[in-house]
């Protein structure tokens, strides 16, 4: 999932302070398990603005609501009239979904209130480890389930560095190696004989951003025929 955390308070407050009217607006999927953007963190985010506001002797609105996903067309379009009653919005999805949202034709400015880190997993509550670049050439399957260019580092595909002592990152002695970690796991399964495969550099293409996806399903509804 992606893992984001809240920007501070103040960065926040600054950027809506021109506004009188202003809708937070939550995701209820990614950031809301990881505890920054979903329905109570709304509530809690309102609640610190209209308190500063009201030390401040300043008379504004400030509402709050979730949607499902901020990712979504289907469930940010209905925002359309809610929206129309407010000066800003702030979100409080990851970057993607502060985007598409900003987007809409009748969408009055909008302001990030998280920071997007990266796609991760839960390791315990509250604890969230980076698991995956979302790099478009997965190799998983012929390193043990260890992704090299997350795990690594220096992102190496081929092989360790020769900076890693006694299993341990050069740049992180506190962590394994990851190349020493897809030795042990391809050599308990069986499958020892893939540590000599190359991997390819990652094409240029790959790397080129923003990039697009299509359904094999859908690809005559877009054109995007092979």
């Amino acid at each position: 999932m992606i893992i984001a955390e809240r920007k501070p308070f103040a960065e926040i407050k600054d950027a809506v302070a021109p506004y009188e009217k202003v809708l937070v607006v939550g995701c209820g999927t990614c950031v809301a398990v990881c505890l920054a953007g979903g329905e109570k963190e709304v509530g809690l985010l309102a609640s610190q603005l209209k308190l500063a506001r009201g030390q401040n002797g300043k008379a504004s609105q400030i509402g709050e609501i979730t949607v499902e996903r901020q990712c979504d067309l289907e469930f940010i379009r209905p925002l359309s009239e809610t929206v129309a009653a407010y000066d800003a919005v702030i979100s409080t999805a990851c970057g993607a979904g502060v985007q598409f949202l900003a987007a809409l034709p009748e969408m009055k400015p909008v302001f990030p209130a998280l920071n997007t880190t990266f796609i991760g997993v839960n390791e315990e509550a509250g604890f969230y480890t980076e698991r995956c670049r979302a790099c478009h050439q997965c190799y998983l399957g012929l390193t043990g389930g260890i992704c090299p260019r997350t795990m690594c580092p220096k992102g190496l595909l081929n092989g360790p560095c020769g900076g890693n002592i006694r299993g341990k990152c050069e740049v992180n002695p506190d962590r394994a190696c990851a190349w020493c970690e897809i030795y042990a796991k391809l050599e308990g399964e069986g499958r020892l004989g893939l540590i000599e495969a190359i991997l390819p550099l990652h094409a240029h293409g790959r790397s080129t951003t923003p990039g697009t996806v299509i359904h094999p399903a859908y690809k005559r509804r877009y054109g995007a025929h092979e």
